[in-house]
């Protein structure tokens, strides 16, 4: 309830800041899309939980993220992929050292990236969406609307990870709804 409560929160802000008076997504895209990343995020969230604090430090190989790793690399990574693709901000990473945080300061680190990409899809532009961006890492050019399935696409892929790490100690992860 308090991340529902945080997004909200950060939503209407940045709402007002940008003249947006309702709850809607601006775009067609985004009010489609928008059911589906805080589906995402949700149940990221509930991985996360799931987890008792004292298996944060835990990984499977010595080569592996730690669980806390996992989740501090979705929570910081949200908002600076979305800020980098989706804005076309220039950002330099400066993660968290998920070694020094508490269960309780990584969900609300979760929390908070989700809740800053939550905002961005409430407030961004078609224009915004129909720009170009290259992604770092494969070299491709896709517009900006694109980039947000590769937001979600990343977390999925450490929230997938993460869910094994549940496994691997006979803990049942959170039920998949969407």
């Amino acid at each position: 309830m308090k991340n529902l409560v945080l997004t909200i929160v950060i939503i209407f802000c940045t709402a007002m800041t940008h003249g947006q008076t309702d709850f809607v997504p601006k775009t067609p895209f985004t009010k489609t899309y928008l059911a589906v990343w805080l589906a995402a995020s949700e149940h990221c969230l509930d991985v996360a939980k799931t987890m008792p604090e004292e298996l944060y430090s835990y990984k499977p190989t010595a080569v592996s993220k730690s669980f806390g790793e996992q989740m501090v690399h979705i929570g910081y990574t949200v908002e600076l992929l979305t800020k980098r693709y989706v804005q076309g901000k220039e950002v330099r990473p400066n993660a968290p050292d998920a070694s020094k945080m508490t269960k309780a300061e990584i969900l609300e680190l979760l929390e908070n990236g989700f809740a800053y990409t939550t905002s961005v899809i409430y407030t961004i532009e078609q224009e915004q969406l129909d720009e170009s961006c290259v992604m770092y890492h494969s070299g491709n050019t896709v517009s900006r609307a694109f980039a947000f399935f590769y937001v979600q696409d990343h977390m999925t892929n450490h929230r997938a990870k993460a869910n094994l790490y549940l496994r691997l100690n006979n803990i049942q992860p959170p039920e998949y709804t969407w």
